[in-house]
């Protein structure tokens, strides 16, 4: 197999910085207002050229997470400027979200756009919507005893719940950070197939208030499965099971 071009050699090795870059930032290592270390030190760091260094550091500017000034350097910036929706930003943050409390802003988002959207779908669904929901139900009921068909399956039920409400903001919106959240076995949990009936009766109770046309319902089933879900399946801390410990001690 022939060597990779340099330019396709330089584009992998500039990738590499930037996650490195971003992981440091987002983890702790490079904290808000702090310097980057000047050209040189980097490219000894990472064994690249200067070309690839800049050009690393003007990704990272451009997802927020620095910026640079003449004279003073590239500082990093505070997390709010940072874009949250970006693919490397984003599983930085998942995979570094010790107390998981990103997670849980995430399920909350979720939650609030596709109970929105589900709304929508009953409101307006149209006829090739109605069909093309009920067969990825199915498509669900089918692979209940296979696990990654399964998922599979209940990801594509939300896609197509999600189609059907003509949102495409809130689509590409939750998509990209289901996508992204999905990576991480923090998020997803086990399956087994208790699991796998309960979330099917979930979605069930979706699907039939989607066919109904009511709104309400379909909101309210989709709100309870998301949350819920992540309530069941959300890791127990050692700090909340300390906490829980604790509100479960006799007193006196």
């Amino acid at each position: 197999m022939d060597a990779a071009p340099p330019r396709a050699r330089g584009a992998k090795l500039g990738v590499n910085v930037v996650q490195q870059i971003v992981n440091d930032i987002v983890r702790g290592v490079l904290v808000p207002g702090a310097t980057l270390p000047p050209e040189a030190d980097l490219c000894d760091q990472f064994g690249v050229s200067r070309t690839v260094i800049r050009e690393s550091i003007k990704v990272v500017q451009e997802k927020g997470l620095v910026r640079i000034e003449h004279g003073r350097g590239t500082q990093v910036t505070d997390s709010r400027q940072w874009n949250l929706l970006d693919d490397i930003v984003l599983t930085a943050i998942i995979a570094h979200d010790a107390n998981l409390s990103f997670l849980d802003e995430l399920v909350a988002t979720r939650t609030a756009l596709e109970a929105d959207m589900a709304a929508a779908a009953a409101s307006s669904h149209t006829g090739e919507d109605k069909l093309r929901i009920s067969a990825a139900f199915e498509l669900m009921r089918s692979k209940i005893n296979n696990v990654p068909a399964f998922a599979a399956a209940d990801a594509h039920f939300h896609d197509m719940v999600m189609a059907a409400s003509r949102n495409r903001l809130g689509r590409a919106i939750v998509n990209s950070i289901h996508d992204k959240a999905r990576e991480s076995m923090r998020y997803h949990g086990e399956y087994n197939e208790a699991v796998m009936r309960r979330t099917l009766d979930e979605h069930q109770a979706i699907h039939d208030a989607i066919m109904a046309r009511d709104a309400a319902a379909a909101a309210a089933a989709m709100r309870a499965h998301i949350s819920g879900s992540w309530s069941r399946r959300r890791p127990v801390l050692d700090a909340d099971a300390s906490t829980s410990a604790s509100r479960r001690r006799p007193k006196g």
